[in-house]
């Protein structure tokens, strides 16, 4: 053992947390204190408790401790180790005498195709949910962006053409979220309107082009403006300059002619006043409303009820493992003032409530549990004193991954003077707040637990320093993240990171089938390099390599039996959250673009979700970039990021900018890459405007920096914009 870890296992403070690196061998580490606490006779064998999170874990550990400790005479037969849903039902029937039984569906996974039945019979018997369920599907779906935010929205924006891309259930494009929430509203009740039609008096003058309002109601004769105004009547302070005169000319204009406007705001969306507002005013003047779900819709998709139904799978977990009623999901509400989507989130908060109640009726019906009650019971029973575990010693693995209810139950199990609490595990890692996770748990661990040791595992026996290094730098840009300085003995074999762009040249190419031909590529010409000798070879004359994706589509992409020809290959394939715990020599990360299915992902839980979860943090993209630290550090030797030239990962980006890596061509030709000067972020990459070409950041619209061609061609001559050699390698197009 290293000396940190011989240090973790003789330390036997009441309180003890482990903050272990990548690598660092924390399983080996608690399967050595197991055996140090048998051997000094600190604790009996069947009154430690080891919980890890799945069932594999724990079978891993248990036949570790058993190969370990079986050679020592010790008796690690009589430890146990279970998983927190085991464990909690162990717990509840002990307490009652009466062992509960999982819920049918819920052992065959079968959870969001009942729930789907039981939203089907809300809606087949009570018209009031059936009402709310098709507004909320078909109008309320999409969320609102912060106010004024607009422009950086990257589902708002065509990469293409730079030019709105927000479509309605009717088929036009409009420039706004507010305005598409807006255009469902009137397609689902049946009015009549038209986007921007040309107003019916001339306004061109010096000042002013042809005006054409948001909305026309041709069976009304009237129009409406939706305007980008607060509660307060004001403007986005950025990109809306000289906005309020032109709403005051616009009233202005009404005014002269006598027509007919109807105003919403942006506040009235928040709210739900715009829509209150326009069945009052629209029906006023005639027009009957005729809301239908199954109206047929030529233009954008309208989310189907089952990805409904597994946001409110999702919530339904939350609430329950954080012990949230209906009053307190309502005063999570309430304490967020300056929340967009009240409105929203208040019927989600009903629809929820309707959801709840019968989840929760058919589960008391046949005497049922779920797995949140697995948790939460166990936690009231030994609170309450009706059962005693007898633990002294409680290890917990992967303590970055325990949500409010695992913690709460681990605080139980050790709420006596002369208990024992040994924690292991690494917030770099933390990825499953989807799954409940709070990462205070470990942040926090102390005012959770009470005081007691913070250890560190830095020693990696994995990645070489160079992965380490580069890892360690992206991670901790999060302040939030727990420091940490990992030192590695793991000898350098390669490049250890090296980014590839493949070509977008080919507008009909798929994506994923890129990604395949530069795949194949460069594992031809690793099998060819092991079988010459010039990379060594680990077990049985192979290296290990596993394919990593954010999402599962581009592994697909990869043909079953991939590799069989290549005999000095071991290949595996994973997304990135299934292989948390694994490794490999070569780690090809594919993927790596920006966009709604790229990685970093864009696309957002929804943000009723907030209601329910723990707190996250607040740095941009905090989880994602943990996803990306889990997908390097996987790596023994080197890493391959495979992207696509010009939907370069903001990722990649950064690793350009801050630690000197180059992009190459399958060739292995250095790319040429200027960070922009405006905003740092994005690449200057080469436009056609009525002046002739120039180079604009790949992060338009959210930055305009532009340079002209002179000043470009200054920079990738400059020794700062070259490519590093370093990272052309030694020959080939994968050099390894």
């Amino acid at each position: 053992m290293t000396r940190e870890q011989a240090h973790a296992v003789i330390c036997f403070d009441n309180r003890v947390q482990v903050i272990a690196s990548a690598g660092s061998g924390k399983t080996s580490t608690m399967v050595a204190k197991t055996a140090y606490a048998l051997h000094r006779n600190l604790v009996p064998a069947e009154k430690i408790l080891l919980l890890a999170f799945n069932k594999d874990a724990a079978e891993e550990i248990k036949q570790r401790i058993q190969d370990r400790l079986q050679p020592l005479e010790l008796d690690g037969e009589k430890v146990a180790t279970r998983t927190f849903h085991a464990f909690g039902l162990e717990v509840i029937g002990k307490a009652t005498g009466r062992k509960p039984a999982l819920a049918p569906w819920l052992e065959n996974g079968q959870d969001h195709d009942h729930l789907m039945r039981l939203v089907d019979g809300l809606r087949d018997t009570e018209p009031g949910f059936r009402t709310l369920w098709d507004l909320f599907r078909i109008v309320l779906g999409s969320d609102l962006p912060e106010f004024g935010q607009e422009q950086e929205d990257p589902d708002l924006w065509e990469t293409a053409t730079n030019a709105p891309a927000l479509r309605t259930l009717q088929g036009e494009t409009v420039k706004s979220h507010g305005e598409r929430m807006i255009a469902d509203w009137l397609f689902y009740n049946g009015v009549q309107y038209k986007y921007e039609a040309r107003y019916e008096h001339d306004t061109t003058d010096a000042e002013h082009r042809q005006y054409c309002p948001d909305f026309y109601y041709p069976d009304i004769d009237a129009y409406h403006e939706h305007f980008a105004l607060d509660a307060h009547g004001r403007a986005p302070r950025t990109g809306f300059e000289g906005y309020l005169d032109g709403v005051t000319w616009k009233r202005a204009t009404h005014q002269q002619y006598g027509t007919t406007l109807l105003e919403t705001t942006t506040a009235g969306t928040w709210d739900g006043t715009a829509f209150s507002y326009l069945e009052r005013e629209l029906t006023d003047r005639g027009l009957t409303l005729d809301p239908n779900p199954d109206r047929p819709v030529p233009g954008r998709q309208v989310i189907e009820n089952a990805e409904l139904v597994r946001t409110f799978r999702t919530f339904l977990i939350h609430a329950k493992s954080n012990r949230l009623d209906d009053a307190a999901l309502r005063d999570s509400l309430k304490s967020r003032p300056g929340l967009r989507n009240r409105f929203r989130h208040s019927i989600f908060l009903t629809l929820f409530g309707s959801i709840r109640d019968k989840w929760e009726q058919e589960l008391v019906a046949e005497n049922d549990i779920d797995f949140e009650d697995m948790l939460n019971h166990a936690a009231d029973h030994i609170e309450a004193g009706r059962w005693d575990s007898g633990y002294d010693l409680v290890m917990v693995d992967e303590m970055q991954d325990a949500s409010h209810a695992r913690a709460r139950l681990v605080r139980a199990l050790v709420n006596h003077s002369d208990r024992y609490l040994f924690a292991v595990g690494d917030d770099w890692q933390s990825i499953n707040r989807f799954a409940g996770a709070d990462l205070s748990v470990m942040t926090d661990f102390h005012r959770w637990f009470g005081p007691g040791q913070t250890l560190r595992l830095e020693r990696t026996f994995r990645s070489p320093q160079s992965i380490s290094d580069i890892s360690s730098a992206f991670i901790q840009k999060n302040p939030q993240q727990l420091p940490k300085k990992v030192k590695s003995l793991t000898p350098e074999i390669g490049t250890p990171v090296r980014i590839v762009a493949v070509s977008n040249t080919n507008r009909f190419a798929n994506t994923a089938d890129r990604f395949a031909g530069a795949v194949n590529t460069y594992l031809e010409q690793l099998n060819r390099e092991v079988r010459a000798g010039a990379v060594p070879a680990g077990a049985e004359g192979q290296v290990q390599v596993r394919i990593l994706a954010r999402y599962r589509h581009l592994l697909n992409s990869i043909p079953a039996g991939y590799g069989n020809g290549w005999d000095h290959l071991n290949i595996q394939m994973n997304t990135v959250h299934g292989a948390k715990g694994l490794e490999a020599d070569y780690i090809v990360i594919l993927g790596m673009t920006k966009g709604r299915y790229g990685f970093p992902s864009t696309i957002i839980d929804d943000p009723v979700l907030e209601l329910a979860m723990p707190d996250g943090d607040t740095y941009p993209l905090a989880e994602e970039r943990r996803l990306f630290y889990v997908a390097l550090t996987r790596a023994r030797r080197s890493v391959l990021l495979l992207t696509v030239e010009g939907q370069e990962s903001p990722f990649i980006k950064e690793l350009v900018r801050d630690h000197g890596l180059t992009l190459q061509n399958l060739n292995g030709q250095p790319m040429q890459t200027v960070i922009c000067p405006t905003c740092g972020n994005g690449f200057m990459t080469q436009r056609s405007g009525k002046y002739g070409t120039f180079y604009g950041c790949s992060e338009y619209p959210a930055c305009k920096g532009t340079m002209n061609t002179a000043t470009y061609a200054k920079m990738t001559n400059s020794p700062a914009a070259q490519p590093r050699p370093k990272n052309t390698g030694m020959g080939g197009a994968f050099p390894n």
